[in-house]
């Protein structure tokens, strides 16, 4: 007993003397840019904590003290660079990534070398797939998402005249699970009870694993990884789905049979097109798999269900959101074309990102090597760098009463525009002040798949369902970590077959 003891004394101790010794560097490389709260080694931890505890405050007040000029934040072991300027913005996302990067940002954030695989960064050879095969499918891919869409609702929560409570996080992560999977792997699969439930751990087990990993001294993570990584499990069953629908299209090739058209738009097929070398086996293939429902069950679940608590509260919305689905599928049919024209469930959805995005900080990239801004101010290697997005969002010269919850915001705003100007609006859009999808050369590449999904799934919602807060109340309130914003994961609604 006491030798552990003694042990984990010892390596909080290293640990802290690890991270004090990275924030006394990093401290003095950023005297030149102004702080939020004390900066000197030690106290500065007490801003730390203040942050984890309200980071929008804290970055409140330095929007208010510095309203044209960057400053830093204590974020968690580093300091925290905050843009708001919109030529910073521009300048920041049209950097080269080998200057400010991406990647290495998402790499600190998630620690995807451990908890992905170092060759989903290294070879990200599923991106290019993202922007052309999927884009390029997705008329004909729509027509099956709303498929599954509908029918995921269905068994998780079937109509009742009665009404039913439903915890409706873990639901609505599933039903992502099963729509996104319908265009990945294809039927049967993405209706396994198993695998939806697979996708949906790993995505969690993705976000703990790095949180975790993130506040380890970099020396200790490969040590750490090995002790509480679950990726080697998750694949292996991911693997013993995933073998017989990889084995099956290898034999039809073997045999010159070529693919059966009705199979072969799916994101697997694709991956197996193009995959090379290592890339090609099946345990490489399947964290491929893993790794894109990471992206889209992560994000997808909470932007909807961000959206979905504004629906349950202001059920004034309800009834044009109906008719305007109504009209259009009754017109279009459930097509990408008639999901286009869907504007108010758009812009409900976009209302609920601008409002509620999933983090304090947008455009997000660590410098990989010095840069100075054309202003003159200077941004030491190693450093993080991102746009605040409450000054973003909540810019009140973009939108009026800005934190007003305004579910037909975008359409309003498109109307008092030229027709070649309305796209800006749009979700899948990004700009200077609507970052949710990113901004510049890495926006979010699966923003239109995603788009297209979120608005088949609000739009089955409200031509099916009556809903409303069980025990009523205002919106349940948000879960902040730090930077990163979670819709409540224990509000339950109720949902009643929809009155006609």
């Amino acid at each position: 007993m006491l030798d552990d003891t003694l042990s984990i004394t010892l390596c909080l101790a290293f640990c802290s003397w690890v991270a004090l010794c990275r924030y006394r560097s990093e401290t003095q490389r950023l005297k030149h840019i102004p702080s939020v709260g004390p900066d000197l080694p030690l106290v500065s931890y007490i801003g730390t904590f203040r942050f984890l505890v309200d980071a929008t405050k804290i970055i409140d007040v330095g929007l208010k003290k510095w309203p044209s000029s960057m400053f830093k934040v204590p974020d968690l072991f580093q300091w925290v660079v905050v843009v708001r300027n919109p030529k910073h913005i521009d300048e920041l996302r049209r950097a080269p990534e080998d200057i400010l990067s991406l990647e290495a940002a998402v790499q600190e954030g998630l620690q995807t070398d451990y908890t992905l695989g170092a060759n989903i960064r290294t070879n990200p050879y599923h991106l290019p797939i993202l922007r052309a095969q999927l884009n390029r499918n997705l008329s004909r891919l729509v027509p099956e998402v709303h498929d599954e869409v509908a029918n995921a609702f269905n068994d998780f929560i079937p109509p009742s005249e009665d009404g039913r409570s439903v915890h409706i996080s873990d639901v609505i992560k599933k039903i992502v699970s099963r729509a996104s999977n319908r265009v990945f792997v294809g039927l049967p699969l993405c209706r396994d009870p198993e695998f939806v439930d697979l996708n949906v751990r790993f995505t969690l087990d993705v976000v703990k694993v790095g949180a975790i990993l993130r506040i380890v001294p970099r020396i200790l993570r490969p040590l750490v990884n090995s002790l509480i990584s679950t990726v080697p499990t998750r694949n292996r069953d991911a693997m013993r789905h995933l073998a017989p629908i990889v084995e099956a299209r290898r034999q039809r090739e073997r045999e010159g049979n070529g693919e059966d058209e009705g199979q072969s738009v799916n994101f697997l097929s694709w991956l197996m097109d193009d995959a090379e070398g290592e890339e090609a086996t099946l345990k490489n293939l399947s964290m491929r798999i893993l790794t894109i429902n990471f992206a889209a069950i992560h994000t997808s679940s909470m932007t909807f269900l961000h959206a979905f608590y504004y629906l349950a509260v202001y059920p004034e919305y309800v009834q044009p959101l109906r008719d305007e689905v109504e009209e259009i599928s009754k017109r279009e049919g459930w097509t990408k074309e008639g999901v286009d024209k869907m504007h108010k469930i758009d812009s409900f959805i976009k209302e609920g990102q601008r409002l509620r995005p999933m983090n304090s900080f947008g455009v997000t990239r660590v410098a990989v090597s010095d840069y100075t801004f054309q202003d003159g101010t200077y941004l030491p290697q190693g450093i993080t760098i991102g746009v605040a997005l409450q000054n973003a969002h909540l810019n009140p010269e973009i939108y009026a009463n800005p934190l007003e919850f305004d579910g037909f915001r975008f359409v309003k705003m498109k109307a008092n525009e030229s027709q070649n100007g309305e796209k800006k609006y749009e979700m899948v859009s990004p700009s200077n002040d609507s970052l949710a999808f990113g901004h510049g050369r890495h926006a979010c590449p699966g923003r239109f798949f995603a788009a297209c999904e979120l608005k088949l799934m609000l739009a089955h919602v409200v031509v099916t369902y009556d809903v409303e807060l069980e025990g009523g109340g205002g919106r349940p309130a948000d879960v902040w970590m730090g930077t990163f914003c979670a819709p409540n994961p224990n509000a339950k609604v109720l949902f009643r077959k929809r009155v006609l």
